[in-house]
């Protein structure tokens, strides 16, 4: 795994005393032999190793989080030259995301102003109203530091510095309010919220209540009940990370999840060490002997405690590999699996609250009564669209108060309000790509409106209504979904505006261009219509479409272009003369979109929506025949799952559904293969018979019935 988040200590005291900081007051005290602060040579040292190794791995993006100790007692000048020798020496090489977390006692406009000409995202520590944070995060002369932490969010919600705002961390005590202290955090408006177990180990466990051996738990899942009741108009992100992994997603959190950790700490001296939260466990065990004067980066990677953490599965315990939540829980943060006995091959401290924190939000998540979806393609469809809806509507609350994203939202709304133009608005969003692009925003992997921007104004000009949007767009390249790119000068800022049912695009330097008047810089999409009437796009430009397994090829060729539509007229042709009537099986791939991939890629489903289909450019209609049927199966269970539940999460009745669910598409893929064919209905009949012996409610109706017509294809192909 390559190391992608370097925490930089630039300050090694600290001018509030928690008694719960793991800093101060667990077991490692290394930070007295630390200088006060980082000095001009060891930053510089620091800066260039980490530019050299972002080189050496060829990394796309690395972040940087300004760390202590309280990173803002450098000061606003220091702080200046910190943020200025690390732009200069790595933002040549990637791109640098700057961030910070801080007690924010100390924050004034002159940090802020520093932030904001490095684009320095901040974090602040806050553990709730003033009775919770006072029980913990008082100063040395026992102050609190609530109205001075409060007055620092207030800054940093101004207008001129609310972008810099990144979220609050708080960390958890069950003596406190947890709906008061949600209640106060939320109050704040921030992008995102952090709860932070006290970081605890089996010889050092947590503070509280004897008799209630999952405290942690509960007192969470009352914040999720009370977030969940608000419509989660805000971000946190452990609830968000067992939501994601429970529905077979990537952990978001270092805390939970099985993602190897990809996170290097360079102290004031610049020495290497592991991650902060060992120095709970035992004085020295974050320590590596490594430093930046004499090691790279790429040497401290291979350092064995940091291997320790990038194991996943194999990195646990015993017990934690047999446990049905572990994809969630990850076996809980590493440094809370100490004991002086065992060293880390325990499981968390936190075990008992971890299983009922996963297992209460399972619950709560899952939706118990029968989805017409199971059994209706059309259904499905619906289904499919009506989520792409509820998507757009949680990044539109996301981004608000973001002119670009408002403007943009504000468009869409109008356009599905205007007469005749839902059908339009309906068939935009069932496009796979647009859900591919709204999945991406929300994970942040796209962070401007340009795709969803470019699909409203493609159903405005559908349906003929006009509207006009602006935005920062990133490349020269704009595309528009499902009809073609246009070919800017350079990327900027673009208007792109629906009038009389033509589309006109102005950059900011005034010029003006109309994608079907230039065909040097419009390249429309083909379309072909296969012998049944369905029209098919074929779509090799989208930036999107690389979603799949296998590499997309760059647009084609009208030669390349010509071969490929002739090679899949005859693998569908060839699918109705083996298969009559294929499209009427519920699991038949009724593809809108065709993407072309590279040679030997074969035929693939992407991460995208309903309705598109990856396939070689040198692919065989023999082959193709195979294996669509094969892969329709695996598009209906991945759309049945993103729109309805079909068992509680983090049970073992989801594995075993989709292993019958494959091994049956297995078995058609082999029809004619006699011991193939057997092996694979035999593997299914055994996942069928599992999943019967499974606990009652580890299905829901809608997983009941997908079972109930596993077996009977399963009967069907033994007959």
């Amino acid at each position: 795994m390559k190391l992608q988040q370097l925490v930089l200590k630039i300050h090694s005291r600290c001018d509030l005393a928690c008694d719960h900081c793991y800093v101060y007051e667990h077991a490692d005290q290394s930070w007295k032999g630390r200088p006060t602060f980082i000095s001009e040579e060891t930053l510089g040292k620091v800066a260039r190793r980490f530019a050299d190794y972002t080189e050496e791995q060829k990394l796309p993006s690395v972040s940087v989080i300004l760390h202590g100790g309280e990173p803002l007692l450098v000061g606003p000048v220091r702080m200046r030259n910190i943020c200025a020798e690390l732009t200069r020496t790595i933002a040549p090489v990637t791109a640098l995301d700057l961030r910070i977390h801080t007690n924010g006692v100390q924050l004034n406009t002159r940090h802020l102003d520093v932030f904001k000409e490095f684009g320095v995202k901040v974090s602040i520590s806050l553990d709730g109203d003033r009775a919770a944070n006072d029980r913990h995060r008082r100063d040395r002369r026992r102050r609190s530091s609530y109205d001075r932490v409060l007055r620092a969010i207030s800054l940093l919600r101004t207008p001129e510095y609310r972008h810099l705002y990144s979220g609050l961390l708080c960390t958890v005590d069950v003596a406190n309010d947890p709906v008061a202290v949600h209640d106060a955090l939320v109050s704040l408006h921030p992008p995102r919220i952090d709860y932070l177990l006290p970081h605890s180990t089996w010889d050092s466990p947590p503070p509280g209540p004897v008799d209630s051996p999952t405290a942690y738990a509960d007192w969470l899942l009352k914040i999720f009940d009370r977030w969940d009741q608000q419509g989660r108009t805000v971000s946190v992100r452990t609830f968000e990370s067992v939501l994601s992994t429970l529905r077979g997603g990537p952990s978001l959190t270092e805390a939970m999840g099985l993602a190897p950790s990809d996170l290097a700490v360079v102290e004031t001296d610049g020495s290497f060490e592991q991650a902060d939260s060992l120095k709970t466990a035992y004085d020295g065990a974050p320590a590596t002997g490594y430093d930046v004067f004499q090691h790279r980066f790429a040497e401290f990677a291979r350092h064995p405690g940091v291997r320790a953490r990038q194991l996943g599965l194999a990195g646990v315990s015993a017990t934690c590999r047999r446990c049905p939540v572990i994809e969630s829980c990850g076996g809980g943060l590493y440094a809370h699996r100490y004991s002086s006995g065992r060293g880390f091959d325990n499981p968390s401290v936190f075990c008992s609250d971890l299983r009922a924190f996963v297992d209460g939000v399972a619950e709560r998540i899952t939706d118990h009564a029968l989805s017409p979806a199971v059994g209706d393609r059309e259904e499905l469809w619906f289904a499919q669209g009506e989520l792409n809806r509820r998507l757009l509507s949680r990044l539109a609350y996301r981004y608000a108060g973001e002119p670009d994203w408002d403007e943009m939202w504000r468009a869409f709304v109008y356009l599905d309000g205007a007469a005749g133009a839902t059908r339009h608005v309906d068939e935009i969003i069932a496009h796979p790509y647009f859900h591919t692009a709204l999945k991406q925003c929300l994970h942040d992997r796209v962070t401007t409106p340009d795709p969803l921007a470019a699909a409203v104004a493609v159903a405005a000009l559908r349906a003929q209504v006009d509207v006009k949007l602006s935005w920062d767009h990133a490349t020269p390249d704009l595309h528009l979904p499902t009809l073609g790119t246009l070919t800017l000068p350079e990327p900027g800022r673009v208007e792109v505006a629906v009038t009389a049912g033509r589309l006109h695009v102005r950059t900011e330097d005034g010029a003006e261009y109309a994608t079907e008047a230039d065909t040097t810089r419009w390249r429309p999409l083909h379309r072909m219509t296969l012998a049944d009437g369905t029209a098919l796009l074929l779509d090799d430009a989208d930036p999107l479409r690389d979603c799949y397994p296998a590499r997309v090829t760059p647009p084609l060729d009208p030669g390349e272009l010509a071969a490929f539509t002739e090679r899949l007229g005859a693998a569908y042709e060839l699918m109705d003369e083996r298969e009559p009537g294929w499209r009427a099986d519920v699991n038949a791939l009724l593809a809108t979109t065709v993407t072309p991939l590279a040679a030997d890629a074969g035929v693939r489903l992407g991460a995208h929506g309903l309705g598109a289909l990856g396939v070689a450019v040198d692919f065989e209609p023999e082959e193709f025949v195979r294996e669509l049927p094969r892969t329709g199966r695996l598009a209906r269970l991945t759309a049945l799952r993103e729109t309805a539940d079909l068992n509680v999460p983090g049970n073992g009745a989801g594995r075993l559904l989709d292993q019958a669910s494959r091994e049956l598409g297995d078995a058609t893929y082999w029809k004619g293969h006699d011991d193939a064919h057997a092996a694979a209905l035999g593997r299914a009949g055994r996942a069928l018979k599992q999943l019967a012996a499974r606990p009652d409610g580890e299905l829901t109706e809608t997983g009941a019935a997908l079972a109930e017509e596993l077996r009977t294809e399963w009967a069907g192909h033994r007959a």
